[in-house]
């Protein structure tokens, strides 16, 4: 069995989304188990027959971090709060990964303190999919770090190419940098020295990837600081949503248009289908010594089963321990050219 601990008092709707999902995720994945941090009072009346369900088990927490709250005042005084038990249960050894909807500056915060980083990585980053017009690419980081160091853009590229690698068996899976152009001689010092460690560091490193590169699928991982990276993706999002209402907006502007709409239902269905951001919900903290996956706070009951599905998977396919030893196989050769 593989264990997942699930925040349940997180996010914009609480356990009102993330019960109903835990409990469809359980039904489709029999080697699963389920966790369920939270309220027992509140959780409880919300499982019915599944409450004796012996792969689901409630695991009391008495108090909620707030979406608005302090990353900092949520670490220093809410210990026992659903997110801090959850990420607790794989410290202790008793989860194999867990999830959250809840506030993004917390749950990395309480994650980098309780499990603490991976041997050779200094930072964690937020790594999350995107769709292309190949499939999808592996974007980090996403907003965890403002600023990067070649280094650590490094070390980012090592860890989206190993997780890659471990959940889509891809064994060489291709690496870019997000840049402003594909020639060498662009962007700033930071990207270019990036650059040439990635080009040294054995990885299937193809260059530097353009805005547009992302989703015409120029590379399986694609790294970026995270101001760079969370600015992209907000902006993917919102233009997302933009085309999305553009085209309803057009469809519905006439009996004529309404009709062509009819004719073209199965088409624009697989469209949202396609692009659907909740089949991508779930963003892995990387270079943690646990698993620990941020759903969108306001992900409703088929994005947050994604999530979690998304955590099983990393833990199935044993994520951390890929990169582990690609950075332990890296270390004697820094070494040596020190």
């Amino acid at each position: 069995m593989t264990r997942i601990a699930v925040d349940c008092m997180g996010g914009d709707h609480g356990p009102s989304v993330t019960v109903p999902a835990a409990i469809r995720f359980l039904a489709e994945q029999p080697s699963a188990q389920l966790l369920l941090v939270g309220r027992e009072e509140v959780l409880r009346p919300l499982l019915g027959e599944q409450a004796a369900n012996p792969r689901l088990r409630i695991v009391p927490a008495t108090e909620v971090v707030g979406m608005d709250e302090s990353p900092s005042l949520a670490l220093r005084n809410k210990k026992d709060s659903s997110m801090r038990v959850a990420i607790n249960q794989v410290k202790s050894g008793d989860a194999d990964a867990c999830v959250s909807a809840g506030n993004t500056g917390a749950l990395m915060a309480i994650s980098r303190f309780v499990l603490k980083m991976l041997p050779g990585i200094e930072r964690p980053a937020i790594c999350a999919p995107l769709p292309t017009a190949t499939g999808h690419t592996h974007m980090l980081d996403l907003g965890a770090n403002v600023d990067c160091a070649p280094e650590h853009l490094l070390q980012f590229g090592i860890m989206g190419a190993m997780l890659v690698a471990a959940m889509e068996h891809k064994e060489r899976p291709t690496v870019g940098v997000l840049n402003i152009g594909e020639e060498e001689i662009k962007g700033n010092e930071v990207v270019k020295a990036a650059a040439e460690l990635l080009r040294g560091s054995g990885l299937n490193f193809v260059g530097n990837v353009e805005g547009d590169g992302i989703y015409k699928g120029h590379a399986d991982v694609i790294v970026c600081d995270g101001f760079v990276g969370n600015v992209a993706l907000k902006t993917s999002e919102g233009l997302a949503q933009l085309l999305a209402g553009s085209l309803k907006d057009e469809f519905k502007r006439n009996w004529l248009t309404k009709l062509a709409a009819l004719f073209a239902i199965s088409v624009l269905n697989r469209f949202k289908q396609r692009f659907d951001h909740r089949r991508y919900n779930g963003a892995i903290l990387l270079g943690l010594k646990g698993i620990s996956v941020k759903s969108h706070g306001s992900a409703d009951e088929l994005a947050f089963g994604n999530a979690i599905r998304r955590a099983f998977d990393a833990a199935e396919n044993r994520v951390l321990e890929r990169i582990t030893a690609q950075m332990a196989q890296m270390q004697p050769q820094a070494a040596v050219e020190a």
